[in-house]
């Protein structure tokens, strides 16, 4: 009995231990945590856990934002260089649409409209679910320095998340380096399944700096300008304005290198994409010099 006392003494203190070890684990954790929010401050303001947890979640939010305005782009641009190119048998690896997307057009004279379907059951577009229909149409000329293209997007969806917008994108032949250009309205609202909501407006422009003399879509690198605001349900709002062009390969599906700057009430700072490696890292740097680590998608 006695060495039956003695063994189960010595579990019991063995569970306390590591149940001790595990709370100062835990304590200790959360200490370096509170540190960490305490640092995030400006000149006069603290970012308080729940502030810090909610800006970090606006920032992932208005990312997939970032990868949703990028695939609309990619297939508007694309439609439309394949119409006004005149291919008639696409390659569905040389670009962005993939070959479940039904594109119908109709031809009045100088008039078109172009419709992308996605089918009610979607189609992978670069890893994404996209469902619903892409509609846009222009005024055709040849000869025009700048084309406007008009698009609606009709029960779209993408990744599950709702998407409305009616945007217009201008393209320009010619810009004053000699690359195709196209200048976008940024007018998109985007409803998660969760019921959270988040609207962007702004301009976006788009340079075409490499590709665009040849047939194959997918060898294109685009670099982005630009300032746009977001706004999110919970009332928050964010300003973006471009410092280093946002420089992407068609290829790829994430911006690979470049910087803007981001305003929010109660703090500021700076989104950097990296070196130019295809990935969904990215780093904030808080305008007090608080790095924290942003996972894209």
């Amino acid at each position: 009995m006695k060495t039956l006392h003695h063994k189960i003494e010595r579990m019991i203190s063995n569970d306390l231990g590591k149940n001790f070890n595990s709370f100062k684990r835990a304590v200790l954790s959360l200490a370096v945590l509170s540190l960490m929010f305490t640092s995030c401050s400006n000149d006069s303001n603290t970012i308080e856990p729940e502030s810090q947890l909610e800006a970090t979640l606006e920032l992932q939010r208005s990312a997939e934002i970032d990868q949703i305005d990028i695939v609309l782009g990619d297939l508007v641009i694309e439609a439309y260089e394949e119409q006004e190119s005149g291919i008639a048998d696409r390659n569905p690896q040389d670009g962005t649409i993939p070959g479940c997307v039904t594109i119908t057009i109709v031809a009045q004279q100088s008039y078109r409209q172009v419709t992308l379907d996605f089918g009610s059951e979607g189609c992978l577009v670069r890893g994404h679910l996209v469902r619903g229909q892409i509609i846009f149409d222009y005024t055709r000329d040849p000869e025009a320095q700048q084309i406007m293209i008009n698009y609606n997007l009709l029960d779209f969806y993408f990744d599950a998340k709702s998407v409305v917008a009616s945007r217009s994108i201008l393209r320009e032949r010619s810009n004053d380096n000699g690359n195709p250009q196209f200048t976008h309205s940024l007018d998109i609202t985007v409803i998660w399944p969760n019921g959270a909501e988040a609207a962007r407006t702004g301009t976006k422009i788009r340079e075409w700096v490499e590709g665009f003399s040849t047939a194959d879509f997918s060898d294109n690198i685009f670099e982005i300008t630009g300032n746009w605001n977001a706004t999110f349900v919970n009332g928050n709002s964010h300003t973006y304005t471009v410092l280093n062009p946002l420089r992407r390969a068609v290829s790829c599906p994430y911006f690979g290198s470049g910087t803007f700057d981001i305003q929010r009430t109660n703090f500021g700072g700076i989104l950097d994409y990296g070196d130019g490696a295809c990935d969904d890292q990215a780093t904030f740097t808080f305008n007090n010099g608080v790095e924290i680590p942003i996972t894209l998608n």
